[in-house]
C-alpha cells in the first residue's frame, strides 16, 4: 500500500540532533545572561515525527549539564485546575496554588512541555502566559529555569491542535531530523545491540515509516540482544519485529539476517586480528563482492569503525594501528568512502588517531584532496 503524502508543517531549519544540541546550549546560556539583566528568557521548541528522540535530547543535556529536571505532557491534563494549579483563599484573596509539577527549587534547570500541541485548545491557550513571563496566574517559576518544548508537526496525520501566531512567536524553533550516522553515535553509546546498529546504517532509508522509528527500532532490538545466533530463531524474530516495526522493515531484516549480514565483522575483530588477511580482508570480500560491490555494507563497517575509535577514545597498539592501516588500504573500498573515514579519523579529538599521517599512502590519499 502507499503511503500517504502529507503537507507537514514545521517551524525553524531542520536539524539533526547534534545540531539541535550545539542550538540549545546557546540558547540556555543567552538565556542566563538575558535572566541576569532582568529580560525575559526566551522558550525553545523542537518540532518533528514521532519517535525521532527529541524528548530524549532535552532530558540528555539537562543530565550532561547537570541540571535539575521537570516534565510534563500537557495532552493528559483534563482541567485547567491541572495546568494553573487550584484556588485558595490567603488574607482573604483568591490565588492559586501551584500543581505538584512546577519546580520548588531554583535551578538551572529544563522545564520540559512534551508534544505540547496535543494538548487541547484550552490548555493550550492556558500555556501561552507561561511561555510569555515564565509564570502562571498566582505562581512563578524558580529563577534560573528554562522552559523546552516539543511538538509533531502540523497539516498531517497527527492529533495535534493548530498553534496561532501569538503563542508561535512566544518561541523560538527547530525542527529535528533523523539522521543515521548521529543516530549510530548514540546508539554506539548507549551499547544498542551492534546487529541493530549495522541494520539501520546499512537500511537508513527503513527510518521512515509509521510504526518504525528509532524509538521503536530500539525496542525491537533491546528484545533481542540477548539472541545469540539469530538465524536459529528467525519464527521467534518475525514475530517480535512484526510487534513494533512496519512490515517494510521487517521483511528487511529478516533478509539481513538471512543473507548473514547479521554476522558482520565488528570493529573490535578488526582493530584486534591476529590474522588481517583471512579474518577481515577474506570474510569481508566475501560479503561484498559481488557483481556489483556492496557499498551500503562497505560504508556500514567504515561508519561502525571510525565510531568505536573516535568515541571511546582508543589508544592503539603497533599492531592494532597495523590493522587499521590495513583496513583503510583494502582496494574494494571506494575511494570516497575510504577518504571520508580516514579525514574523519585524523580530524577527530582522538589524538592517537593522528600518526596514520605518517604511512604515505594514507597521507597521500588526504593530502590529494586538501
Amino acid at each position: 500500500m502507499a503511503k500517504t503524502k502529507h503537507n507537514y508543517v514545521y517551524y525553524g531549519t531542520k536539524a539533526t540532533a547534534g545540531e539541535i544540541q550545539r542550538f540549545l546550549d546557546h540558547v540556555i546560556s543567552t538565556n542566563k545572561i538575558i535572566e541576569e539583566e532582568g529580560k525575559k528568557k526566551v522558550p525553545v521548541c523542537i518540532w518533528g515525527k514521532h519517535g525521532i528522540g527529541k524528548t530524549e535530547i532535552v532530558e540528555h543535556i539537562a543530565k550532561e549539564k547537570g541540571f535539575k529536571f521537570a516534565y510534563i505532557a500537557p495532552a493528559q491534563f483534563e482541567e485547567m485546575g491541572d495546568l494553573v494549579g487550584m484556588p485558595t483563599i490567603v488574607d482573604g484573596r483568591t490565588q492559586f496554588a501551584s500543581p505538584d509539577w512546577v519546580p520548588s527549587e531554583e535551578g538551572p534547570g529544563i522545564l520540559l512541555i512534551d508534544d505540547v500541541n496535543r494538548a487541547d485548545d484550552r490548555i493550550l491557550r492556558g500555556i501561552m502566559q507561561l511561555l510569555q513571563n515564565y509564570e502562571l496566574v498566582s505562581w512563578t517559576l524558580p529563577e534560573k529555569w528554562q522552559i523546552v518544548l516539543t511538538a509533531n508537526p502540523d497539516g498531517g496525520d497527527y492529533s495535534v491542535t493548530p498553534m496561532d501566531d501569538a503563542m508561535v512567536t512566544r518561541m523560538m524553533h527547530v525542527s529535528m531530523e533523523f539522521d543515521v550516522k548521529e543516530w549510530a553515535k548514540w546508539a554506539e553509546k548507549n551499547d544498542i545491540d551492534q546487529r541493530g546498529i549495522n541494520f539501520v546504517l546499512t537500511y537508513p532509508e527503513i527510518v521512515t515509516g509509521n510504526r518504525t522509528t528509532p524509538r521503536s527500532l530500539v525496542q525491537f532490538f533491546e528484545s533481542i540482544r540477548h539472541i545469540e545466533d539469530l538465524t536459529k530463531d528467525l519464527a521467534l524474530i518475525q514475530l517480535l519485529a512484526d510487534s513494533c516495526l512496519d512490515q517494510e522493515t521487517v521483511s528487511s531484516f529478516i533478509a539481513f539476517v538471512n543473507n548473514n549480514l547479521s554476522k558482520l565483522i565488528t570493529p573490535e575483530q578488526i582493530i584486534n586480528t591476529k590474522a588481517f588477511k583471512k579474518e577481515v580482508f577474506e570474510h569481508l570480500k566475501g560479503i561484498v563482492v559481488k557483481k556489483t560491490i556492496r557499498v551500503d555494507i562497505i560504508a556500514t563497517l567504515c561508519t561502525r569503525l571510525v565510531n568505536y575509535l573516535t568515541l571511546n577514545e582508543i589508544k592503539l597498539s603497533k599492531d592494532q594501528l597495523n590493522n587499521l592501516k590495513e583496513f583503510i588500504k583494502i582496494d574494494f573500498i571506494p575511494n570516497d568512502i575510504r577518504l571520508t573515514m580516514a579525514q574523519d579519523l585524523v580530524s577527530s579529538g582522538n589524538k592517537n588517531l593522528k600518526v596514520l599521517m605518517g604511512d604515505p599512502t594514507i597521507a597521500k590519499l588526504l593530502l590529494q584532496k586538501m
